[in-house]
Parts: C-alpha cells; sequence; structure tokens
C-alpha cells in the first residue's frame, strides 16, 4: 500500500516508519501523502492506541528532499498542498503521537516531530530548524508548536541561529520528554508506547480537544466546553473501569472505549 513509509501494528501501537534512509528519510510529495494516510489509517483503527512515528536508517528525518525541487515550484504551494494537509491530519488525531528521533530531525522533519505529542530521542539525535541555512523561515507548523514549547525569546533563537538541538539541551527545554540509549531505543520507544496506550485513550483525545480548545476560547466559555467533555468522558467504559478499579483497590485495565 505504501512506497516511501512502513505501516506495522505491532499490539496496540501502530508503527509509520518513514522508509526513504538513502536520503536520511527526506520528504517527497509522496511521503507527505502517505504520512497523512497512514494517520488518518490509525486514527480510525479501533485497535490503535498510540502511534509512533519513526525513521528507518541513520535518521529520523533530514526534511524536504532539494533534489525534487524544481526552480519553478512556488514553495508556499508545495507547502498548501503536502505539508500542510500531512501536519493537520497528524494535528487532528486524538489519539497519542509518539515521536522516536534517532538521528537527524532537521528542518521539516524538526517540524513533524514537533506536531508529535511527545519527543523520545536516541542519545545519537538531534534537533535542527536548519530553514535559515538555505534561506526560509521554518514551515510546517513549526512555529506554531515550538513557541508553545519554548517561548518566544528561544523559538527565536533557535529559528534564526540553526543550531543543533542535542538530547540534553532538548529534555531541559520541554522539546524531549525521555532520552533513551542508542542500543536499547526500540525496546524502550514500545515500552513507552504501550505504557500510553493502556491509558484511556478516549480520555486522552479529550484532553487534546480541550488544550486546542482553550487556545482560542474565552475562559467563561472553555468552563463550558470542559463540562460538556467532561460529560462525554463520564459516559465511557474507562470511566467506569477506573471507578470500579478505585473501589477494589486494584489497577484499571482500560479498554481505550
Amino acid at each position: 500500500m505504501f512506497e516511501t513509509i512502513h505501516y506495522e501494528l505491532k499490539e496496540t501501537v501502530a508503527y509509520i516508519s518513514l522508509n526513504r534512509p538513502d536520503t536520511l528519510n527526506a520528504f517527497t510529495a509522496q511521503m507527505n501523502h502517505e504520512i497523512r494516510t497512514a494517520v488518518k489509517q490509525a486514527s480510525i483503527d479501533t485497535t490503535v492506541r498510540c502511534i509512533v512515528l519513526r525513521g528507518e536508517g541513520r535518521a529520523f528525518c533530514s526534511g524536504q528532499d532539494l533534489s525534487v525541487i524544481d526552480e519553478d515550484m512556488k514553495l508556499g504551494d508545495i507547502l498548501t498542498d503536502h505539508y500542510g494537509p500531512m501536519v493537520q491530519q497528524i494535528h487532528s488525531c486524538e489519539k497519542p503521537i509518539i515521536a522516536a528521533v534517532k538521528g537527524a530531525a532537521a528542518g521539516a522533519g524538526f517540524s513533524l516531530a514537533l506536531a508529535a505529542d511527545f519527543r523520545v530521542m536516541a542519545e545519537n539525535s538531534f534537533f535542527m530548524n536548519a530553514f535559515i541555512h538555505v534561506g526560509l523561515i521554518p514551515d510546517s507548523g513549526n512555529l506554531y508548536y515550538l513557541k508553545r514549547l519554548v517561548g518566544d525569546a528561544k523559538a527565536l533563537e533557535i529559528s534564526i541561529l540553526g543550531q543543533r538541538i542535542k538530547p540534553g539541551e532538548a529534555k531541559q527545554l520541554g522539546i524531549a520528554t525521555a532520552i533513551y540509549s542508542n542500543d536499547t531505543f526500540e525496546d524502550e520507544v514500545h515500552t513507552f508506547a504501550q505504557q500510553i496506550g493502556q491509558l484511556p485513550t478516549k480520555a486522552i483525545g479529550l484532553i487534546k480537544r480541550n488544550m486546542k480548545a482553550a487556545e482560542h476560547l474565552k475562559f467563561e466559555d472553555f468552563l463550558t466546553y470542559e463540562a460538556q467533555s467532561q460529560s462525554i468522558a463520564g459516559a465511557t467504559d474507562d470511566h467506569q473501569e477506573g471507578m470500579k478499579a478505585f473501589t477494589e483497590k486494584r489497577q484499571p485495565q482500560f479498554s481505550g472505549q
């Protein structure tokens, strides 16, 4: 079904692996489209409770494949037609998404990682807003996410200086959730994804909805939205299981429903 990515369901975790290792998983229009399709597929699959984005080979993603860019192409159109729909699909997904970063996550590859809910890094990995080095601005939603994670001043510094952000700094800045050993990276990522996947999936989706609503609603309107969301959460099977487990003094076994 896919040519530039791999899609694999491992227990309740959907792995979307960028698969152009000879180019350090550089983006093409086809890859943008296939990532969008795969995230949509995982979003509607009731057996999927967590999504992992990762790269095959030595890198997570090196950004746009510049060799396929024609000088007559308008970069704004490329964003509108390919990157925008991909990032929007990720942004609208209500299931938890982990970016598992090993090697470089540069340019639009950094943007892809920023669009995830969690970013875990291998010891040999780095982030870089490389756009400035070719006279461009960070795109694919990059600054939308980055400024919320690190604040305006640091986002400006990262974007204008275009320097590598290594795992320790990324963790300190709040960009990275965890740093794993290179040797045990895949196992650590799967363990973390399973932990996330065992949580009440619908409640996670509602948390993501409320985080987005808080960006534009007035406080009194947000409280109404919050109450409506809590009513939805209260009607789920997982809420009933949580309450029952609390009463019985045991660990809940959430089903994601």
